[in-house]
């Protein structure tokens, strides 16, 4: 049953902080929390390719605090900051309050963020590219940014058959019952000819030993350790790279396999053969036709 919790609302006062931030009496609890609805709803429509992660939603006595966490912040402030202007006065209409402020955060790592994740994965089956290279590009680029495991679900009618079924795709790890472990959750949907195809997003950034603060617009926790890992691992790329040289002909044994002469070094032309006449000479000979092994 542990599987179906949502892992965000799983984690809420222990390592995440609310995504709407107020206090509401019996009276307007759920006229706020309706109004809260519709502005993010409105803000996913209105800015459909500004690369929103998440959008907080704060509220003192006479005055709305809308802070948009976001990939690309200068689709959403426009030339000049024009466009965030108009979207103020659009938010002043929609909730009738007169004070009004939006704050913009940029992610510095959007590859380690679920929603933009699940939402580039949903951009690229929308223009029909395969499903499959979408979610391995996407697995990809978060373990090379440093996540510690990334599980992603999609489901309906994938790459167009008639017939709807679920696919996942996982790797490292998701432990999604320790609740110290950051993981971050999405469930998005893309809109293609055929129909509806659902995506869902973990992605763990690795456990919170110490206490966090729980401020939604705290951006920060495990980002020292993320990139040590990622310098260590980058590291150990670096070798493995040295070695391969060394094997493929950097050294000196890719080079007397390769070059000119045997192993015992005696001359020959390029390669060698086991046999008289082949186009280096056979091990004990130099010079020579055209033999095979």
């Amino acid at each position: 049953m542990g599987q179906k919790t949502n892992p965000i609302g799983a984690r809420l006062g222990i390592i995440r902080g609310w995504e709407s931030n107020w206090y509401g009496s019996k009276k307007d609890y759920a006229t706020k929390l309706i109004e809260d609805n519709k502005i993010r709803t409105y803000l996913n429509a209105r800015i459909n390719k500004g690369g929103i992660a998440k959008i907080v939603i704060e509220r003192t006595l006479n005055k709305l605090i809308v802070t948009i966490h976001t990939s690309k912040p200068g689709i959403i402030i426009g030339k000049g900051g024009g466009e965030v202007d108009r979207i103020k006065e659009e938010l002043k209409k929609l909730t009738g309050k007169d004070d009004v402020q939006i704050n913009i955060l940029e992610i510095r790592r959007p590859e380690l963020d679920a929603n933009i994740v699940g939402d580039t994965i949903a951009r690229q089956i929308e223009n029909r590219i395969n499903y499959k290279r979408a979610i391995k590009m996407a697995i990809a680029s978060a373990l090379r940014m440093g996540a510690e495991g990334i599980k992603i679900k999609v489901a309906g009618r994938l790459g167009g058959a008639e017939i709807a079924r679920t696919e996942e795709i996982k790797q490292g790890r998701t432990p999604l019952h320790t609740l110290r472990m950051d993981i971050d959750y999405a469930n998005v949907y893309a809109l293609t000819v055929y129909g509806k195809i659902g995506i869902k997003v973990w992605i763990c950034k690795g456990e919170v030993l110490a206490k966090r603060d729980l401020n939604p617009n705290f951006v920060g926790g495990k980002e020292g350790g993320l990139s040590d890992r990622r310098d260590r691992r980058d590291g150990d790329h670096g070798h493995g790279h040295h070695r391969g040289d060394d094997r493929r002909g950097g050294g000196d044994r890719g080079g007397e396999r390769r070059g000119g002469g045997d192993r015992d070094r005696r001359p020959g032309g390029g390669g060698g053969d086991r046999r008289p006449g082949g186009s280096g000479g056979d091990r004990n000979r130099g010079g020579g036709g055209g033999g095979r092994r």
